[in-house]
């Protein structure tokens, strides 16, 4: 059988749970196959003296088998908000030990990037001190923030010419990472996963009466349900989505999600008189966001820059269609009225796609049958077929 060494950055543990969870699944859908092994690096960044929400995060540095995945998750030192162009040479001044052990144990025959930064550089090495073929992976941000810093592409741009293949999450990111000069003609488009036992259409009423029981957010009979999956970050834009509301009389906003704005948009909404339909949910666990999903006539996430993003086809999957920004992969889901609208990045624009969805009303099934071709198994195929092609022995000239 052969086997996968995937550097992440972006993957879950006991600090975090749901931090990068889309990976995970993706590797542990592969793991399952029973036709490639999985093996995961997981570097920690934590600062030389560990405070705050650092020291949480070192005692999560622990490694072990999960989900079918052996996990090893060493430490690196981080240097928080200045570090970011030496950290590829950090993480893999740290894992390549770990790596050659492993590799001497029972070899390898790819090394894989997870996230193009900072994971795609230091892969990068690992793989040639291996002497592996390498894969890296694109999934948005990595490229619209970490693409288009000159000491960082630089970076990139070195790991992709030295990669084997490459991976976009969207052909309109496959498009993307060509106009920053990665090579285009070694890009594949790799399409999310979904958890189809999740992410299904729920009873709207009873999902209604579970949010109103778990998470305090009751709605009167003709109120209406908007949520917004996401960090709450300027780049994810719920900022703008608060501020279509007051024209939106009889809409609730469920906010999923943690971030740096959760004070600012606390203020805005009270500062619009708001507040008493805004509810911000935190970081909900993944069995909990179907039934927010559900309860919800309409998704709203007006992102600055996206690559594909999981809450979009999780959204669908539930038969609640979106209003969204033409950022990334938009309208590779949005090709039919009944999967949404795509909208500007302004209140005006968001509040007259919500008032089209609502008034539209379309059937959670139909909604829902938008994203029929999305699963994880089908995820872990397409996977599993194109690391085959980049470890095939290439034919005599």
């Amino acid at each position: 059988m052969p086997r996968v060494l995937s550097i992440a950055t972006l993957y879950p543990n006991a600090h975090v749970p749901r931090f990068g969870t889309f990976v995970a699944r993706q590797l542990e859908a592969l793991a399952a196959r029973g036709d490639w092994e999985v093996t995961v690096i997981n570097p920690i960044g934590v600062p030389p003296l560990p405070m705050g929400r650092y020291k949480a995060l070192a005692r999560a540095a622990v490694s072990g088998t999960e989900g079918g995945v052996d996990v090893h998750r060493p430490r690196f030192t981080l240097i928080p908000a200045v570090g970011g162009p030496i950290n590829p040479a950090l993480i893999a001044r740290r894992i390549l030990p770990l790596a050659r052990k492993l590799h001497a144990a029972q070899p390898f025959d790819l090394v894989d990037a997870q996230f193009f930064y900072p994971d795609g550089p230091a892969a990068a090495r690992v793989a040639s001190d291996l002497g592996l073929p390498l894969s890296i992976k694109a999934r948005g941000a990595d490229i619209s923030h970490w693409g288009h810093r000159p000491s960082t592409l630089r970076q990139m741009q070195a790991a992709a010419r030295q990669a084997k293949g490459l991976l976009a999450v969207s052909a309109a990111l496959r498009d993307d990472m060509a106009a920053i000069g990665l090579p285009a003609d070694k890009v594949t488009v790799h399409y999310t996963g979904l958890d189809r036992d999740l992410f299904h259409p729920h009873d709207r009423a009873e999902a209604r009466r579970q949010l109103a029981q778990d998470c305090n957010l009751p709605l009167a009979p003709g109120e209406r349900l908007l949520a917004s999956v996401g960090a709450l970050i300027p780049r994810k834009g719920q900022e703008f989505v608060l501020r279509a509301l007051p024209t939106l009389p009889d809409c609730h906003l469920a906010l999923v999600g943690t971030g740096a704005d959760r004070e600012m948009l606390d203020k805005l909404a009270f500062d619009l008189g708001v507040s008493g339909r805004v509810h911000f949910l935190g970081s909900m666990d993944h069995g909990m966001l179907p039934v927010v999903l559900s309860a919800a006539d309409a998704m709203v996430l007006p992102s600055a820059s996206e690559g594909l993003a999981n809450a979009w086809v999780e959204a669908l999957a539930c038969g609640t269609p979106l209003v969204i920004t033409d950022a990334g992969g938009a309208r590779e889901l949005v090709r039919s009225p009944k999967a949404g609208r795509i909208v500007g990045r302004n209140a005006e624009a968001i509040a007259a796609g919500v008032r089209e969805v609502l008034a539209a009303d379309y059937a959670p099934a139909d909604v829902a049958a938008e994203v029929a071709q999305f699963s994880w198994q089908a995820n872990a195929a397409a996977l599993a077929d194109y690391y085959a092609r980049l470890i095939a022995p290439q034919p005599t000239p």
